[in-house]
């Protein structure tokens, strides 16, 4: 199943003692389901999920010239940030393509702590560090062995954290982070998620995991709340179209190029890769990420099936699913401009053979009110 190579978050006998199916993911070995992918999923657009997300990187930026530097070195604008509060960006090479997306928050005046993909870890790390010669950033340090972290969704996790933090503590607003203390533990909450329903990701000391995992899950029971796995996580994200690096995301590939640029302020003087970006902007992409809907029942459209349009190949799917919300497949890929309109018919070739979809507004799940 797996290589001595391949790490273990602090969570990983949880997993086991909970009877999860474990598989590789990014060189970590994590939980891919508990039950079933389908159980989960609805978990959290009807009551309570929790993912363990410790695998991915924690970075933290310390210095009066942090919020410059990392100004410099990601394509939104830091500098809007206030204390307390995070946003969505990219860390692009300098041809404007994706090394990685991840959340920036500010944590103090001049304190920042990065979260990024787990596969990007070393990658991340060791770009940010090549690029810091003459920034005044005093500290960029790599505390992800030292803490671990967790992602609770759904439209019950206010119920969940009442109970965990009293009737009178309140969350944090949306793309904010703020700091806690349960049970003698000190956490850090950040209102945001990967699953496009409301929702936190906390951070914690790996000394703390296993207490933090399961006294969500005992003061969850009531809400409905549920351990979760990757699987979930995917079809959660793929029905919002948010992008998952290493498929929609790539170094081959720019934001705008992935309908991402309301995350790039082309404003800023100056940030890497902003010359390749500003010439995808001006010209115009030569292809584009859409999203797709598949037009009838039928198997489920899978990454790197051919796109066609007109009987011509126009391009390649990058995530596909069968969508537990819609009942229907799923998917997103790179498609020829001249083929990106919202309404365009397409047709997806799995095993020889083609079924017709059609290309939809994103994000394709929308929560009834």
């Amino acid at each position: 199943m797996s290589s001595s190579a391949e790490k273990k978050t602090p969570l990983y006998d949880e997993h086991v003692r909970l009877g999860a199916r474990i598989i590789p993911f990014g060189g970590w070995l994590m939980p891919v389901q508990y039950t079933a992918i389908v159980d989960e999923h609805q978990a959290v657009r009807n009551a309570v999920g929790m993912f363990d997300i410790s695998h991915m990187g924690q970075f933290v930026v310390l210095g009066n010239g942090a919020r410059d530097w990392l100004n410099a070195m990601l394509t939104n604008n830091v500098l809007k940030l206030d204390v307390g509060q995070g946003q969505y960006t990219f860390l692009l090479n300098d041809n404007g393509g994706v090394i990685d997306d991840l959340l920036v928050y500010r944590t103090g005046e001049a304190e920042f702590l990065l979260v990024v993909n787990a596969a990007k870890v070393e990658e991340d790390f060791v770009w940010l560090e090549g690029h810091r010669q003459y920034a005044d950033v005093t500290t960029l340090k790599n505390r992800s062995a030292d803490f671990g972290g967790v992602a609770i969704q759904g439209p019950r996790v206010v119920n969940l954290f009442d109970e965990l933090l009293g009737r009178d503590v309140e969350l944090p607003a949306r793309n904010c982070i703020r700091d806690f203390v349960i049970e003698d533990m000190p956490i850090s909450i950040a209102r945001t998620g990967y699953t496009g329903e409301d929702g936190v990701e906390v951070f914690f000391r790996a000394q703390d995991a296993a207490k933090l995992w399961n006294l969500v899950l005992e003061r969850g029971k009531e809400f409905g709340a549920k351990p979760c796995g990757l699987g979930a996580r995917d079809t959660l994200r793929l029905e919002m179209c948010y992008p998952l690096n290493g498929s929609d995301l790539s170094a081959e590939r720019n934001p705008i190029e992935a309908g991402l640029g309301f995350f790039v302020d082309l404003e800023k003087r100056e940030f890497t890769g902003r010359d390749k970006l500003l010439e995808t902007k001006t010209n115009g992409a030569r292809e584009r990420l859409v999203a797709f809907k598949m037009n009838g029942k039928g198997p489920p459209p899978r990454p790197h099936y051919a796109l066609f349009s007109n009987g011509n190949r126009v391009g390649e799917i990058t995530s596909g699913t069968l969508s537990p919300s819609l009942n229907i497949g799923i998917g997103m890929g790179y498609v020829s401009a001249a083929s990106a309109k919202i309404g365009t018919p397409l047709e997806v070739e799995i095993r020889g053979q083609k079924f017709p979809a059609t290309i939809q507004k994103k994000p394709l799940y929308k929560k009834q009110s």
